[in-house]
């Protein structure tokens, strides 16, 4: 493939970013004031929303071909909303929360009354049941990726494959998403930086950490706890099997679990005297309750489902969701982390790419949540085809088998950044003292303060940051005038919808 004339177009592939905040109040817990009015309607605009929690802010940009105009419209958005942050809040640096008193204390999202909103709102509250709101008010980065429109005919002709463009581009993708299961653990590894966390949110099941100071535990060779099984490694799915195959399986398997009722949550029922806590008692209520370190994506039309709209237009990128929130990093993301996944995606795509045999997925669960909890240690090994090898060794491997991505993506803008990101983490997995992981855990032990005191510092500097550089007045223009578009939309759905919630909500989980 490296050799062909399709090879030239694998550089351009569109990049888009979905970072989450938290708001923090003055005293360190979770706000709970409402989503500022200012940023805009959190149910209709396209790039300041929430996630789970109303203090859990989701800043999404389009995607673009040149990674640095993606970081750059993340940068903008800050600069916006910290004009408008109450003064007393901060947005936290970090992905793990921190004084967490108990789960109420985390406000769920409120969309409004309409009805899309009330769907949105009741499914967290299902979240909330299931799961509990602490997982849930962990913040992460969603790298978005697409290969460039013209690359897919070419690199099928050279794969010499025929059949249906859309049908080999799903084909494609499946078989990135495939590799990316087996070798994703690369990303906490190198660009976890979440080893510690706040007694708080541990909630007592402290027994296998580490106490750092009064109030901080930790792992001393952790990459990622947000990764781990405190965090997204989500026991209730882990007998949830969804095929990788091929499109169709993941679809079947995804609706299967939409049908199939769970004993645990049939117990939660899905009403508390009148109010509706779930969306459904089966194994996931949406699509996206299903927890992955990659998923397939297609751009869904209002009130379409995610599997409607893969079924019937295919898959139009990947969404990577193994990044932590980058603390170093005011916007939350380095470019170069994003040159070296753009890279790292490229391998997956291009590696052959088998099925995933129950052995295999067993080794996957294994090697993700090893390197989660200890991924620096020394000497660790992971699971690799029925037998052991040392993650280093592993590492180093795929690294260099990137090596010719890296030079041929450089070799199209006539620059060094590709082997420049990759060359740097090389180097961090040579000496993990470099990691980021090892890194903040460093910095928290030599300034010897809590994990809550290191992040606020963080998070007040960061905030300053954004401040001394205010946008434009058209930048702002345009931010304004995205937010009372977005008002005006809700208001919209909110006067105009023609039945009741609970048929429209029979008729959503009956699609």
């Amino acid at each position: 493939m490296l050799a062909s004339g399709a090879a030239r177009l694998l550089g351009g592939g569109r990049k888009g970013l979905e970072k989450e905040s938290l708001r923090i109040a003055a005293n360190g817990s979770i706000a709970t004031t409402p989503h500022p009015h200012a940023w805009g309607a959190a149910l209709t605009h396209p790039c300041i929303t929430t996630d789970y929690s109303e203090a859990l802010a989701e800043f999404i940009t389009p995607a673009f071909a040149d990674v640095r105009d993606t970081v750059r419209f993340l940068d903008d958005i800050h600069r916006f909303v910290h004009q408008h942050l109450p003064p007393d809040e901060v947005l936290w640096a970090g992905s793990m929360p921190c004084a967490v008193a108990d789960d109420n204390a985390i406000p769920i999202a409120d969309y409004g009354t309409s009805n899309l909103g009330r769907l949105k709102s009741t499914y967290r509250v299902g979240l909330d049941y299931r799961y509990g709101r602490r997982m849930q008010a962990i913040a992460g980065v969603h790298f978005n990726y697409s290969l460039p429109t013209e690359f897919w005919p070419a690199f099928q002709a050279v794969e010499a494959q025929s059949g249906a463009p859309q049908d080999f581009i799903n084909t494609a993708y499946f078989a990135l998403i495939r590799n990316f299961k087996r070798y994703g653990w690369m990303v906490p590894l190198l660009f976890g930086n979440s080893p510690a966390v706040c007694k708080s949110f541990l909630a007592g099941r402290t027994t296998r950490f580490h106490q750092l100071q009064r109030g901080t535990f930790y792992l001393p060779y952790a990459t990622s706890l947000r990764m781990s099984d405190i965090g997204y490694k989500n026991k209730n799915q882990s007998a949830l099997l969804v095929s990788h195959d091929d499109l169709a399986s993941y679809i079947r398997d995804l609706r299967r679990a939409l049908k199939l009722p769970y004993p645990e949550y049939e117990a939660i029922g899905t009403r508390d005297g009148e109010k509706i806590i779930q969306l459904s008692t089966n194994v996931l209520q949406i699509e996206n309750e299903y927890y992955s370190y990659i998923r397939p994506k297609r751009t869904t039309l209002p009130g379409e489902r995610p599997s409607t709209a893969l079924e019937q237009r295919g898959v139009e990128y990947v969404e990577v969701r193994a990044l932590d929130v980058n603390c170093l990093e005011p916007t939350g993301v380095a470019v170069e982390q994003l040159y070296f996944i753009e890279a790292f995606l490229l391998f997956c795509l291009l590696e052959t790419s088998p099925g995933l045999t129950a052995d295999e997925l067993h080794e996957i669960e294994y090697n993700e949540l090893t390197v989660a909890l200890r991924g620096r240690t020394p000497g660790l090994e992971l699971a690799r085809a029925g037998g052991r090898v040392g993650l280093t060794a592993w590492s180093l491997e795929i690294c260099a088998r990137m090596q010719p991505l890296a030079e041929l993506l450089d070799a199209r803008e006539d620059t060094t950044v590709y082997r420049d990101a990759l060359a740097r983490q090389v180097a961090a997995l040579n000496a993990p003292e470099l990691l980021p992981s090892a890194q903040v855990l460093a910095a928290i032990k030599a300034a010897q303060v809590e994990f809550h005191t290191y992040t606020r510092e963080l998070s007040l500097a960061h905030r300053q940051y954004f401040l001394e550089r205010p946008p434009s007045a058209e930048l702002t223009a345009e931010f304004e005038a995205l937010a009372t578009a977005s008002h005006a939309e809700q208001a919209r759905l909110e006067a105009e919808q023609g039945e009741n919630f609970e048929a429209y909500l029979a008729r959503y989980v009956a699609a």
